[in-house]
């Protein structure tokens, strides 16, 4: 039966080998069967930019390019990795999505997002998020040199988990309201996206009809992958995480 999967919030980095490992695994054995591979934002734990090109990043990117000659290989900018741009895309022979995106899955109009910009609660990250997601401040960051830029990323992420502790959980999590309305806006029953690490498969109403709204889970220790066939949707936790 054919399949596509799907997966996001891998957080990859050079810190996890671990993880890195298991998303290697997939790649070479499981991903080359599907119809299509999707990954739904945050590959990696911080990009600052396509002309930091490390050994690291590179294997993934060979990773990611053997793979796309098996099947196409679909990227969505995460909250971590938006500054990914074509040159490290086409090494890897990913195609990027716009930052919600309709597919056709199997007869089923479905809504792709990473799902950050849903987290409406979180009122100081939508400031950042509407800010570096404009056409100013990545242009301007990306002028810095390399070693600024790793600054600036380390003094963030350290920033970010000390905010984090601090809030609460429905902060953190997706704002029912707006699901609804981009869900009706796309005009779609089902939604998949990733960003709050809460992997699930949700019911509600939308525009009066049944809707689905599917969370992919991380893989810090999850290994979260989900898997649609035109029958079912299953979430997987991935069979290489130890």
């Amino acid at each position: 039966m054919p399949f596509t999967y799907f997966i996001a919030d891998l957080h990859l980095s050079a810190d996890r080998p671990d993880i890195t490992e298991c998303l290697l695994a997939f790649l070479s054995s499981d991903a080359k069967q599907a119809d299509a591979l999707y990954v739904l934002g945050d590959l990696f734990e911080v990009w600052i930019g396509d002309d930091d090109v490390t050994p690291f990043n590179t294997a993934i990117a060979d990773a990611f390019r053997d793979v796309s000659a098996h099947c196409p290989v679909y990227f969505m900018h995460g909250n971590r990795d938006f500054a990914i741009r074509d040159a490290w895309l086409n090494k890897a022979g990913m195609t990027l999505l716009e930052e919600q995106t309709v597919v056709d899955l199997y007869g089923t109009p479905t809504l792709l997002t990473h799902g950050d910009e849903l987290c409406t609660r979180d009122v100081a990250y939508q400031k950042f998020r509407k800010k570096s997601r404009g056409w100013w401040w990545p242009r301007l960051m990306l002028a810095l040199p390399l070693w600024y830029r790793r600054r600036v990323a380390e003094n963030g992420r350290a920033e970010s988990k000390a905010k984090q502790k601090g809030l609460k959980p429905e902060i953190m999590d997706v704002t029912p309201e707006e699901v609804e309305k981009a869900m009706a806006r796309h005009d779609v029953q089902r939604l998949i996206h990733g960003h709050t690490h809460r992997p699930n498969i949700h019911s509600l109403t939308v525009n009066g009809k049944p809707a689905t709204r599917i969370v992919l889970g991380d893989w810090y220790d999850q290994g979260s992958i989900l898997k649609v066939t035109p029958k079912e949707v299953m979430l997987q936790h991935n069979k290489f995480i130890k």
